[in-house]
């Protein structure tokens, strides 16, 4: 038997998706139709995520058969059998605390820690029409959207569920070409000034160790 308040929680969905997409709001503080595609993107994710969390487990549903026949007596629609991942991986005890839901937890705070350090330094470099290549910009070239990929698989290893795993392909190709575009921006107002520092910085793998300080001059 599942307690029929394990789903259907609409006030959860609708409070948990504002929540998230609140934190990544004043982290970003979109002023770009970039930064407002970015944002949009991350935050269909987020509904998406948390509409299968607490309104309606539709992967559930749609593996019931497979799920019921392979792990018999097993109540998939109780919501603590909601993590697949603890059930698939054979982990045992409150799924809150295997492995993969730490790490969860753990990629998710580094990618909004991302989020805010890079925002600030991008914002800043905005308005005043220079280059953004000092903190995070000094590792990689778009550490805004290494940020919401971040997020994004955190979410995927805690929750994973069919929208967003679909998703989650579509929307690291959307910040790519966001990447992309931007960049052709960059290069059509620094010119070789922005060429020198996509040279010595990665997109967005970030380089790690100390950064060569000459590396981080390029804006001025």
């Amino acid at each position: 038997m599942h307690s029929d308040s394990s789903y259907g929680l609409w006030t959860l969905v609708i409070l948990n998706s504002a929540i998230f997409i609140f934190f990544a709001f004043s982290f970003v503080k979109p002023q770009t139709q970039a930064d407002w595609r970015s944002l949009g993107a991350f935050s269909a994710f987020i509904v998406a995520l948390f509409t299968e969390m607490y309104g309606f487990p539709l992967t559930i549903y749609f593996l019931s058969g497979w799920l019921t026949e392979r792990y018999p007596g097993i109540d998939f629609l109780a919501h603590e059998n909601g993590h697949l991942l603890h059930t698939l991986f054979g982990f045992e005890g409150n799924a809150h605390f295997d492995p993969l839901h730490i790490a969860s937890n753990v990629i998710v705070i580094l990618g909004f820690f991302l989020l805010a350090s890079a925002w600030g330094v991008l914002h800043k470099a905005q308005q005043t029409r220079s280059l953004a290549v000092e903190g995070w910009y000094a590792r990689c070239r778009h550490p805004q959207y290494l940020a919401f990929i971040m997020i994004m698989f955190g979410f995927l290893l805690q929750w994973p569920t069919l929208p967003t795993l679909i998703m989650f392909p579509i929307l690291v190709v959307v910040y790519v070409k966001l990447a992309k575009r931007e960049e052709q921006v960059a290069i059509a107002e620094f010119g070789d000034t922005y060429r020198q520092y996509m040279d010595i910085t990665p997109a967005f793998f970030p380089k790690l160790g100390k950064i060569n300080q000459a590396g981080e001059s390029h804006s001025h």
